[in-house]
């Protein structure tokens, strides 16, 4: 830049900024690949490091560096101890820097396949990836992992950079076979012509500037083509969404609806409908702390007042009447899985979209992925890092956009209930016809009436604990004390119903969760005919116990811990099924080779070393009848 078209005022450096273009880019790729090292090159030629930072730099290079005392530009990034330590990226790491051409936010993401949630993260408000291959390696499968990744999480524009073409003595016959295989495949996600540039990001070639040991390259530098390339279309030319994080009532004089502008424009006088709900109303102010707008544009905060009076809740999306989005509670979508513990089918999990938190089960595992071929396979499962279409149920129907339109309104995450830890990542494709065309059939005689009838309060007594410890017994004698009191009930035992309704699954932990599902369900049957039902299940995991409960009113579901040590019921065996299970005739035993999670807090822990069948019986009714 002339010196003398430099900005005299901060407000004129500013203007200047805000009239650049803004690019969002991420660097992925397999472990030790040189992203870190990329960016940091990019902010060193660029001068865009402070003196102070450099000064560090170069100290830190000497005490934590991996270059032998010169420079090691991954230390910009790398700032945690751990990644220092180990020479790896675990969190994302972001930069904002600027050129006279365009402004840039680009995210560092880890390339171990542990951190893959991370990269995912990273690449989810990227508009372009620069994948990195050490050209000693050539494509790996954490590269197609991370290709495979920003294909499905809508990233438009890839750039294949071939690093470290220095330690390869910038072979260009290298460098094309590393090209061309990693063309072959990108073609299968979508990308028809990505872009590949020889690169040495610790020597600076074809960064920022043209290589002269590269004079066989003739294509742009990786700065270049950065500057070079098309952003996203403009967002203030599609349809308006505006999702609701905040009802605004300061007062009784006020009241208006906040979030941010994720794409269209509006104006006061603007016709404005509000989904699910799809009631309709006018835009009547659009406040913000500096005051009134006449037009809110893609990634303003602002509040919206309305017209009319309108019921208006967090998650709710704002948006014209005539470009509304869908609502739906059944989704077809693609689901990365990011957490240690396998996802299983029908287990509830909570999905979080936008500013709306919803129950949701995942009712079918359609297939996987393979990133390296891109096959499909079928799965009853999915683990850590596994990529699957899957069928989606929530307990209530949310407005939304397929991802691919929409990354605000489309994608989501998967919360685990008990643990409240993100464990899941997906885009909605599209919504499943059927979950418009069914409803709830209205029925005179319901629950309460089926109560009244018999005289009770229907309840769900669900008795979990090891295999021999005396759940049925002590279920059968409830039952019967019940029945002299002359109550209507009904006994559901694991063994019984897998002669009938689930005799079609075994006892992998995917067939459990859908015993223990089924066995709800049909408890929940029973609870809404007037009945007290008796489940008797071994049910190992708290979340399908969860599940159950869920299903019920608040009261209705009383959980029963039948806490019998293992080796109690181990030299009980009353069907010599522990001696088979040591021996390794039977697999997926529970409390040998399969887990039992311990119920943290049962209505009734019923501890049988103190007490006997008809003992834990007797206090089991009382506490009924007290309650």
């Amino acid at each position: 830049m002339a010196a003398d078209s430099q900005p005299s005022t901060v407000i004129e450096f500013l203007d200047e900024q805000a009239e650049k273009s803004l690019l969002r880019f991420i660097t992925c790729g397999s472990v030790d690949d040189g992203k870190s090292t990329l960016i940091g090159r990019l902010l060193y030629d660029s001068k865009l490091i402070f003196e102070d930072q450099l000064d560090t730099l170069r100290a830190d290079s000497k005490t934590s560096g991996t270059q032998g005392g010169d420079i090691d530009f991954a230390l910009l990034l790398d700032g945690l101890e751990a990644e220092r330590e180990q020479g790896i990226t675990i969190d994302v790491a972001y930069r904002f820097f600027a050129t006279d051409k365009r402004r840039f936010i680009v995210a560092d993401t880890p390339g171990h396949e542990q951190y893959t949630r991370n990269m995912a993260t990273g690449a989810s408000t990227a508009e372009l990836a620069v994948l990195l291959v050490d050209a000693r390696n050539g494509v790996l499968q954490q590269t197609r992992r991370h290709a495979f990744l920003c294909s499905l999480l809508g990233v438009r524009h890839l750039v294949l950079a071939v690093n470290k073409m220095d330690l390869v003595d910038y072979d260009h016959d290298r460098f094309r076979a590393i090209e061309a295989e990693f063309a072959e495949f990108a073609r299968g996600l979508g990308y028809d012509a990505p872009i590949s540039i020889p690169i040495s990001a610790l020597k600076g070639d074809n960064v920022l500037n043209p290589s002269p040991e590269m004079t066989w390259y003739r294509g742009p530098t990786l700065m270049g083509h950065l500057e070079q390339v098309e952003p996203r279309a403009d967002l203030s030319e599609r349809a308006f969404r505006l999702p609701v994080q905040w009802v605004n009532r300061p007062d009784h004089t006020f009241r208006g609806f906040a979030g941010t502008v994720t794409r269209g424009t509006i104006r006061p006088g603007d016709p404005i409908a509000v989904l699910p709900s799809g009631k309709t109303s006018t835009v009547a102010r659009i406040v913000t702390m500096d005051g009134d707008l006449d037009r809110a544009v893609p990634g303003q905060a602002v509040t919206l007042t309305l017209a009319d009076e309108i019921d208006i809740s967090r998650g709710d999306i704002l948006c014209r009447p005539e470009e509304r989005p869908g609502v739906a509670d059944q989704f077809e979508a693609k689901l990365v899985w990011m957490d240690d513990k396998s996802l299983m089918p029908q287990r509830p999990y909570l999905m979080k979209i936008g500013g709306i938190s919803a129950g949701v089960q995942v009712t079918r595992i359609k297939h996987t992925v393979n990133v390296n071929t891109l096959e499909k396979r079928a799965a009853r499962h999915l683990d850590l890092n596994e990529v699957g279409v899957v069928t989606l149920k929530l307990d209530r129907a949310i407005p939304f956009d397929p991802y691919m339109d929409d990354r605000h309104t489309g994608g989501f995450v998967i919360i685990d209930r008990l643990t409240n830890n993100t464990v899941g990542a997906g885009m909605i494709d599209f919504s499943l016809r059927r979950s418009s065309n069914i409803h709830w059939q209205a029925i005179d005689v319901n629950k309460e009436a089926h109560a009244q009838q018999k005289n009770q309060v229907p309840r769900m007594l669900w008795f979990t604990g090891l295999s021999g410890s005396g759940k049925s017994t002590i279920a059968n004698l409830v039952e019967k004390k019940l029945f002299a009191l002359g109550k209507h009930t009904y006994m559901l035992d694991g063994d019984n119903v897998r002669h009938g309704l689930n005799q079609d699954l075994g006892f992998t932990a995917e067939d459990r969760v859908e015993n223990i599902r089924r066995v709800a369900e049909v408890g929940k049957l029973m609870v809404e005919a007037g009945l007290i039902v008796l489940v008797s299940f071994i049910s190992p995991f708290r979340a399908e116990r969860r599940l159950a409960r869920d299903l019920l009113e608040d009261g209705e579901f009383i959980e029963v811990f039948i806490d019998t040590p293992v080796d109690v019921c181990a030299e009980r065996d009353p069907k010599g099924l522990y001696k088979k299970a040591r021996a390794g005739e039977i697999k997926n035993f529970t409390g040998i080779d399969s887990p039992y999670e311990v119920p943290e807090v049962p209505e009734l822990h019923i501890e049988t070393n103190d007490l006997d069948a008809e003992a834990a019986a007797d206090k089991i009714v009382a506490y009924l009848l007290d309650h």
